[in-house]
């Protein structure tokens, strides 16, 4: 079968891991890359593919079959617009869209237009989080209770030179935070109720840092979320999953905790603990690691968009179903005191 011929809007460091999974690809090949910057011109040439400032031009110029959103979090709606337009199917990075409305204008245009769409919350594709809900539709957890997700980390000063990282959308809640979101939503089902805390105190930017959140889902279960991008900890999926080999893996910790009322299981470790005989809090518990797949998530997620691009599946995570893990997140950041 011919390969799928993806564009890709953005050139920074998300982008470029784009590039370079649809270079290796099978089933894919790359279009062409819109980045006005000139390193992306010159990172277009080295691919051998077509360059242009804008998105609106390389679409018009290459007339790809799909398109991938790498850009800042504040143009993903006018592309994703840009694209449905000319019916194209697109991948857009999460969030969806720095603003509710504009995630739902997505979503009613994509809609209205049978045009697919996929948002990057790569992480419902990965074998780790596959094997932890599919313990949890068998049920062996149980009922879930309870949900713990962390993502704490200390990102270094030269991660906040890139301009738009230190502005309303650069925040740890809508870059690293919706990911947990998200992740709880696939696992343990829509959110109900959300009450949070968040704080810029640590940092000199018109941002969050650091953020706590409540919640209530759906099915009756509770649960909590922290974050910061100024502390030191090994809680995040950043390193403790191996997902990226650029982070230092941290092999003897998690940073999503469920419970239930028949187990209990960490993520990414899949540790699967309960009861093997009486059961209370004076009983031991024995441990089971559950296996896990092969697989990498953004290969994986690729592999999803070119067969929804061609008609032959339904999206993992549509625009509007992404608007609401980014309706918590916002909840979250708006939180700020």
């Amino acid at each position: 079968m011919e390969k799928l011929r993806i564009a890709v809007a953005g050139a920074g460091l998300i982008g470029r891991r784009h590039i370079a999974t649809i270079r290796a690809s099978r089933v894919a090949s790359l279009a062409g890359i819109a980045d006005p910057s000139p390193a992306a011109a010159a990172f277009a040439a080295e691919c051998g593919v077509p360059w242009a400032a804008d998105l609106e031009a390389l679409l018009d110029r290459v007339k790809p079959a799909a398109a991938i959103l790498a850009t800042p979090n504040a143009l993903h709606a006018s592309g994703a617009l840009c694209c449905i337009a000319r019916r194209v199917p697109v991948l857009i990075e999460k969030p969806v869209a720095g603003r509710l409305s504009e995630a739902l204008a997505i979503a009613d245009a994509a809609e209205a237009a049978g045009v697919p769409t996929l948002v990057g919350h790569h992480r419902r594709h990965h074998p780790i989080l596959r094997a932890a809900r599919d313990a949890i539709r068998e049920g062996r957890l149980g009922r879930i209770v309870a949900a713990v997700a962390m993502t704490l980390f200390l990102k270094p000063d030269l991660y906040f030179q890139t301009a738009w990282r230190i502005g309303p959308d650069g925040g740890p809640v809508l870059i690293n935070l919706i990911h947990d979101i998200d992740a709880l939503r696939f696992l343990v089902g829509e959110i109900a109720e959300v009450k949070a805390m968040a704080s810029g105190a640590l940092k000199s930017r018109p941002v969050e840092d650091t953020a706590v959140a409540a919640m209530r889902f759906e099915s009756g279960a509770l649960g909590t979320l922290a974050v910061s991008d100024a502390a030191v900890s090994p809680w995040s999926w950043e390193l403790t999953s191996g997902e990226n080999p650029a982070y230092p893996r941290q092999t003897d910790a998690s940073c999503l905790f469920l419970t239930g009322t028949q187990a209990a299981l960490d993520v990414p470790q899949l540790s699967l603990r309960r009861y093997a005989g009486a059961a209370g809090w004076l009983d031991p518990l024995s441990v089971e690691r559950l296996a896990v797949g092969a697989g990498d998530a953004l290969d994986l997620q690729l592999a999803h968009f070119v067969r929804l691009a061609r008609g032959e599946c339904p999206s993992e995570s549509d625009a509007r179903d992404a608007a609401r893990s980014l309706a918590v997140a916002l909840e979250v950041r708006e939180a700020v005191v």
